[in-house]
């Protein structure tokens, strides 16, 4: 299993370099941003293309109910990234999602040569991006549901007849230690109280903070890991951290290193 690390797109721009130039040295496999409300996700992914050149380089995700496959090529192209190693990312809530994904992915496709990501919380969405995604993200679940999404995932892409595997991808929180652990806790709050999320807790029937890599220490974080082995084909580590720091971020990335 492939491991990730990712971070809040908004984070000063000095933390997304460090922690690029970190992940890329000690072995990940991708590093990610989020695209989160008025914050450009492309922009702060450019800041880890200008550090890195192996690493795959993963934007987690892009709405299409608000920025649409246009805005979205011109972004790639305006920053330049490089889209041999892009892990381009989207998604969209409900009404339509369905359809809105489909639609973008395709409209996506015919005009950038990079790898589509879908993000997929219920079994409809997973069955659509085994069918037409090159990857399918998922969000705050278990490592066990991560496993039966997965499968989803699969009946999705043998129904399109898929001759080229579907990478499955987690969005995993990872925290170490009192402060980031509490601001794990906030976080997970939030997400409860959107309603797409709060259904995805209750089908699971855990809290969002069940569902996180946590420990006091380096060693807590590897063994909390190994319930991952063999659920996803890469989990993504989505640092939170009691402050927005290099020296803080840095210490993640070194915690939950690939073996």
């Amino acid at each position: 299993m492939g491991r990730g690390f990712a971070l809040f797109a908004g984070i000063p721009a000095d933390v997304i370099r460090a922690s690029a130039r970190e992940a890329e040295a000690l072995g990940y496999a991708s590093f990610w941003v989020n695209h989160p409300g008025q914050t450009d996700g492309l922009a702060a992914l450019a800041l880890a293309a200008g550090e890195t050149r192996r690493v795959d380089l993963g934007v987690g995700v892009i709405p299409l109910h608000t920025r649409g496959p246009a805005s979205i090529v011109e972004g790639v192209r305006a920053t330049y990234l490089p889209t041999a190693r892009l892990l381009l990312g989207v998604g969209s809530p409900n009404p339509k999602s369905l359809e809105r994904v489909r639609e973008g992915v395709a409209e996506l496709k015919r005009h950038l040569q990079t790898r589509i990501i879908v993000a997929a919380l219920g079994p409809k969405m997973c069955r659509l991006a085994g069918e037409v995604a090159d990857g399918v993200l998922f969000n705050w679940l278990t490592p066990e549901y991560a496993r039966r999404s997965a499968e989803l995932v699969r009946e999705g892409a043998i129904a399109a007849n898929r001759t080229t595997p579907v990478v499955t991808y987690a969005y995993v929180r990872l925290a170490m230690g009192p402060a980031g652990i509490a601001r794990l806790g906030e976080e997970g709050g939030r997400y409860a109280g959107i309603p797409a999320y709060a259904a995805h807790f209750q089908r699971m029937g855990v809290k969002p903070v069940d569902t996180a890599v946590t420990g006091q220490t380096p060693a807590d974080i590897r063994t909390a890991l190994t319930r991952w082995d063999g659920a996803v084909d890469e989990v993504v580590l989505r640092a939170i951290t009691g402050e927005d720091t290099v020296d803080q971020t840095l210490a993640l990335v070194r915690a939950a290193k690939p073996a």
